[in-house]
């Protein structure tokens, strides 16, 4: 299970730029510049685990967003409802607008997180 390792570890990563160089104060992150790598960090562990349930793994071309809704939405409705909001939250808001809460950050970081557990669990039931 080294993808949901990795995937753990852009996490971690993502909550590390958030934690050491975003800039807290008063509930807002200073420099979007960090949230932004933040969100494209967590993001990219989300997809390293769907990927890995998936068996995507493989595949040089990478999926569109509207793929992964339509594979997620026959497998579990609760997956996909965490994959729309890590999407949206990680990758549209932190990763590309820069957004300054970290209320939503930690949303979003959560998302992942029951994703990358989701995938964990199933994968382990494979096995």
């Amino acid at each position: 299970m080294e993808a949901i390792s990795e995937a753990r570890r852009h996490i971690d990563n993502a909550k590390d730029f958030l934690s050491n160089n975003a800039k807290k104060q008063d509930g807002l992150y200073q420099d979007r510049k960090y949230v932004k790598i933040a969100g494209h960090a967590a993001y990219t562990g989300v997809l390293l685990a769907l990927n890995e349930f998936l068996g995507e793994k493989s595949k040089k071309t990478p999926k569109s967003v509207e793929w992964y809704q339509h594979t997620l939405s026959r497998i579990d409705k609760s997956l996909l409802s965490n994959f729309n909001e890590a999407y949206e939250i990680l990758h549209i808001h932190m990763g590309y607008q820069g957004i300054k809460s970290s209320e939503t950050a930690s949303v979003g970081l959560r998302k992942a997180e029951k994703i990358i557990d989701w995938v964990e669990t199933r994968l382990e039931k494979k096995n």
